[in-house]
């Protein structure tokens, strides 16, 4: 509710009605829905990020967007996930 001039309390013109709320919770669902089917077939994703934690853990910099910046642009990097997925295909 918005409190308009005297004390007046009125509609807050930001609020959704319901219809909106539940489109919204719809598109929220969705969208969690068609992002965990991308990560499902992505697994370079899961590789990059558990890589990135893995090794920031290890070497715990004090400038970690430095560090981050070192990590994903190492031309190794590619190479070294493709080599994981097969390792990983292998063992499945």
């Amino acid at each position: 509710m918005e409190t308009r001039g005297h004390g007046i309390v009125g509609p807050d013109p930001g609020t959704l009605n319901p219809e909106q709320l539940e489109q919204l919770r719809d598109f929220k669902i969705q969208t969690r829905i068609a992002n965990e089917k991308y990560l499902r077939t992505h697994k370079e994703v899961s590789l990059l990020i558990s890589g990135f934690f893995r090794e920031m853990f290890l070497k715990r910099p004090d400038n970690i967007l430095e560090f981050a910046a070192h990590y994903f642009t190492d031309p190794r990097l590619p190479n070294r996930i493709h080599m994981q997925l097969i390792k990983e295909k292998k063992g499945t």
